[in-house]
């Protein structure tokens, strides 16, 4: 029944959303949504219990952004993550793009190497540095969520990465709080050698700041 019902405000909204450019018309759908649902929605593809969480920081209060405010909202943190990252991005170090799936998802990626050492989960002080940059953009735009995913390239078993790409991720997770960033936006996930992008180990070997809009149930 909630899955029903989610579906339904959506397409309410959606046919109510004439005229507008497809990012406001996704914006608007999911500030339509509020609460568990926007979790559901925006949420529900990226790792365990992603929506869930999503959910019950809007339900405490983290959210904020009404449905119409969320592109504009995106495209200035994304155009202030791609200024402090230009010369980790020139370097070829870090990335900024959008989800293919949710295009008001932000994606930070950096290169393994430039974070761990191999086989080892303690950030390096070119780790440090890249966090450094980012930080202060992840304290301003504060109604967002930080999912931090580890991954690692297919050298060793299966468990073991996995275990790896967990303990890198959290690594990140607590430097990002050490460096300010409220613990209850922040969580870890490892998905260890299952997403590769390229059969490059080195470019496979990844950490990638996964930055979700906080939406709460309001729409003018």
């Amino acid at each position: 029944m909630k899955k029903k019902f989610v579906a339904l405000v959506l397409v309410l909204s959606l046919i109510g959303c004439t005229g507008m450019s497809q990012r406001q018309q996704t914006g608007t759908a999911v500030g339509t949504a509020g609460g568990a649902g926007v979790g559901a929605v925006i949420g529900g593809a990226y790792g365990g219990n992603t929506g869930a969480w999503i959910g019950g920081l809007i339900g405490a209060g983290l959210g904020g952004l009404a449905g119409y405010q969320v592109a504009s909202y995106m495209d200035r943190q994304e155009a202030e993550l791609n200024a402090a990252l230009a010369e980790s991005r020139a370097y070829n170090r870090a990335s900024i793009e959008r989800d293919r799936e949710n295009t008001d998802i932000l994606l930070a990626t950096f290169k393994g190497d430039v974070f761990f050492d191999f086989d080892s989960a303690a950030l390096k002080s070119g780790g440090f540095a890249e966090i450094d940059r980012v930080t202060p953009v992840l304290q301003k735009y504060d109604h967002t969520a930080i999912q931090v995913e580890g991954h690692t390239d297919a050298i060793g078993t299966e468990t073991y990465n996995q275990q790896l790409s967990e303990r890198r991720a959290a690594a990140v997770k607590n430097v990002l709080i050490q460096h300010g960033i409220d613990p209850k936006r922040i969580r870890s996930v490892g998905f260890g050698e299952s997403q590769p992008i390229s059969s490059s180990n080195a470019t496979n070997r990844r950490v990638t700041l996964r930055i979700i809009p906080l939406v709460d149930g309001s729409v003018t």
